[in-house]
Parts: C-alpha cells; sequence; structure tokens
C-alpha cells in the first residue's frame, strides 16, 4: 500500500519512522516533510499543508491508499472532507466537525458540560469587559484560553496567580472582534494534580486506548517556571501513575466521551488524545486534541512494535487488535531556540551526527542549498533515549543531546526531564 502523511513536525516524523517498518507499506510521499525523512520516504517539500489540490492531486498520481494528517490546522481547515468527499480516499483524522474536539475548546467544555464528563468548572466570556469583571471577583490561580488552537508561537493558554496576571494575561489573548465583543474566551478553576496523556485509536463507537500512557513537560523551563510551550520533552511508559488510573481515566473520562460523540452524531476516526489530571476527586479532561500529541507520539511510537498500517486497516474495520510494546523507556528532551514560544528564531546553525539520526525526531530543521542544517521553527528537534529503567533512559538521552554542536545562545533545552519518575524535587 501507499500511503501519504501530512505533515511537517516530529510526530509526523514518528508517523512515517513507523510506517517505513511496516511489511504492508510500499511507498510513502510526506507532505511536506522535513529533513529527517529524507531516507525514509519520498519528501515533498514545494507542497503546503493547505494546498488541498496539490495533495488531493499527488495522492490520485501516486495511487495512494491511505492518508494520515498529522497536525491539527490542515483538520480545522477541512482536509479529510476535501479528500473523502471530492476523492474518495482513506482519511486517517477527523472532519473539520469531528476535529472541534480539540479546534474549540468551547465546543469540548460544552460537550463535557452537557454530559457530566470530569473537568475543570469553567466560564465562556464572548466580550473583554464581562471577562474583565469576573476576574475582579474571583480567587486565584485560574487559567485562561483561547477558544482555537492558539497562535503561531504561543498555545493560546496562560496559568494566572492574581489580578495583575490574569489582566495582562487578558490582554494578551483576548481577540477583539468589535468593540467590545472578543472572540470566546475561556476561564476556569485550575487543577492541581498530576498530568498525564493518554492516546486513543477511535472510529465510531469503537475504539482501543493505549496501554502505554505518557507524561509531556509544558513549561518552558525547568521546575515548572516559564511559558507554556507545546512540550519541552516526554517520556513513558509512566509508572508511577497506575493502571488502576488509567482505567479510571478510560471508564470515566473516554468511554463517556465517545458515547457523547455519538449521541452528538459525531462520527470520529482518528487518534483522540486526552490530556487529563489525576487529582484529589479523581482524573479530569484537561483537554482533547485530534491527533497524536507532539512530543508524546515520539516517545509511545518509539516503543509500540506493532505494525502501524495493520493496526490502522483493523481499526477501520472495527476489528480487535492488541498493542505489543517494548520492555523499556523511553525518554525525549525538546531543543528548541532561544526565544521559543515567544518568538520563531529561524536560520540558527546546528551539527547533528548522522549516526544519532536513529535518535531524533525533527520538529523545525530545514537544510541550505550546502547542506547544513538550521533551525526553521521554535521547536527544533528531540533527542531520546531508550532503556530498561527510565534512569538509564534519561541519562542517555542526555548523553545524545550532548552530541548536538550549536551555540548555546541560540538555543535552550529543559535539564529536568522525567523529574516526576525519577523522584527529583521541583
Amino acid at each position: 500500500m501507499n500511503v501519504a502523511v501530512i505533515g511537517s513536525g516530529g510526530r509526523e516524523h514518528a508517523i512515517v519512522k513507523m510506517l517505513s517498518e511496516s511489511k504492508n507499506v510500499d511507498e510513502i510521499y510526506a507532505i511536506p516533510g522535513n529533513a529527517g525523512m529524507n531516507d525514509l520516504c519520498e519528501v515533498m517539500y514545494r507542497v503546503q499543508e493547505d494546498d488541498f489540490h496539490a495533495i488531493a492531486g499527488i495522492c490520485i498520481e501516486r495511487q495512494v491508499d491511505w492518508v494520515i494528517i498529522g497536525p491539527p490546522e490542515p483538520l480545522e481547515k477541512g482536509l479529510a472532507d476535501y479528500l473523502i468527499d471530492e476523492y474518495g480516499l482513506t482519511v486517517f483524522g477527523p472532519r473539520k466537525k469531528e476535529a472541534q474536539m480539540e479546534t474549540s475548546k468551547v465546543f469540548t467544555k460544552e460537550l463535557l458540560r452537557k454530559y457530566n464528563i470530569p473537568t475543570a468548572n469553567f466560564e465562556i466570556f464572548r466580550t473583554y469587559s464581562e471577562a474583565e469583571i469576573y476576574l475582579m471577583e474571583t480567587n486565584f490561580p485560574k487559567v485562561i484560553k483561547q477558544d482555537g488552537l492558539g497562535s503561531v508561537t504561543g498555545v493560546g493558554v496562560e496559568v494566572v496567580n492574581s489580578l495583575d496576571e490574569a489582566m495582562e494575561a487578558l490582554k494578551n489573548l483576548a481577540i477583539v472582534t468589535q468593540d467590545d465583543s472578543i472572540e470566546p474566551l475561556i476561564i476556569e478553576e485550575y487543577m492541581d494534580g498530576e498530568e498525564f496523556s493518554l492516546m486513543v485509536l477511535v472510529n465510531g463507537d469503537t475504539y482501543h486506548a493505549f496501554e502505554t500512557i505518557a507524561q509531556d513537560h509544558k513549561s518552558a523551563y525547568a521546575k515548572g517556571i516559564g511559558p507554556n510551550t507545546n512540550g519541552m520533552g516526554a517520556y513513558a511508559p509512566v509508572t508511577h501513575i497506575t493502571e488502576d488510573i488509567r482505567e479510571e481515566a478510560i471508564n470515566q473520562l473516554i468511554e463517556p466521551t465517545i458515547n457523547a460523540m455519538v449521541e452528538e452524531d459525531l462520527d470520529y476516526f482518528g487518534v483522540l488524545y486526552l490530556g487529563a489530571m489525576h487529582t484529589s476527586e479523581g482524573v479530569k479532561v484537561v483537554e482533547y486534541n485530534s491527533r497524536f500529541g507532539d512530543p508524546e507520539a515520539q516517545v509511545l511510537m518509539g516503543l509500540l512494535e506493532n505494525d502501524f498500517l495493520e493496526m490502522l486497516n483493523k481499526l477501520k474495520n472495527k476489528e480487535p487488535f492488541e498493542m505489543k510494546w517494548k520492555d523499556g523507556f523511553l525518554a525525549g528532551i525538546v531543543l528548541a531556540t532561544k526565544n521559543y514560544p515567544m518568538k520563531v528564531d529561524q536560520g540558527l546553525p546546528l551539527y547533528i551526527p548522522e549516526e544519532l539520526m536513529d535518535e531524533i525526531f525533527i520538529s523545525g530543521v530545514s537544510q541550505t542549498e550546502e547542506g547544513d542544517y538550521i533551525s526553521s521553527d521554535g521547536r527544533v528537534l528531540m533527542v531520546t533515549g531508550f532503556a530498561k529503567t527510565i534512569d538509564e533512559a534519561v541519562k542517555k538521552a542526555y548523553d545524545n543531546m550532548d552530541q548536538l554542536s550549536y551555540n548555546p545562545e541560540n538555543f535552550y533545552y529543559r535539564k529536568d526531564i522525567a523529574h516526576r519518575a525519577l523522584g527529583t524535587p521541583v
């Protein structure tokens, strides 16, 4: 079978790696792909994720059997709808309506509230003045979230601990549409607990939750300091979050959500990513995403031993399957440009040893005409380490990071990845 993978990040790099090991895959086309995929597939650098016509043309010309959409932006714009409705292609990734589980936080929070699925208490605001008044009268900490996917450089979420911080965040996050009106903002209670990620493969009323969970690190800097990011590192499995908690997340959050989606006439086909918080009151939904998490996908797929396309075929046919996992731990550390997540610094040079490429997932790296690597996005790459214990895996990941060469004034990474698993004080 021929497969097209849409996207250019570390998540898509991980998908391409898994597909390249599948006995069911003949050709892989990455659109637009990245510099880490060149030896694994045909990379279509010139075609962008939002060029639906060009993507369809490649899929038809190359007789593509499966299209796997990695990032949320083309899902939000309706790429799955276009490829399915206009060309009858098989697409792994939800349609625009179903992708609202990620692309509209208001949509998801209202669904959770309607079906009594545990999540943080929240209020929705559509005018600046109402949000201001609420913040002046509320207690802190609070979390303020934009409705959509967030800006290019930020994630559209801020945790605020005081009225001053809240007013500054409101100014940053509120998108004024007319006079006092703003695009919807959610202000919700701050949940205290431990966050973890659970991936679920979904086809309508059928689902398979990953048996292994991952934990990522959202803050830019160690000890939870700095702005929220899309992830500065991850590791799996998370053994201190027990199987009982995973099953609680499935029974109390995942299954009721899938039942609610069916009840609301949502025909979901793709990955449903649960960001969950284990609190003193039980597990609660932090967020849902309509695609694999990044950087969680890289560590999970690095541990998964299944034939990826075979799993997708079984999911499409609603046939049961088992997931097989490597015996060990995988830790990953994200290297970011100096001003991430507030600004993207492009063109910063770095050297990646060729022998290290099997341990790396590229997120934001391009190559010059001379073949040198330079940054092309805020999150540049993730370096991984696999070992029998989490301690050894983390050490190996940091040892691998030390093999990269770059100006330390141009890049940074967190030095406390997997601190919870290691029992390191924050």
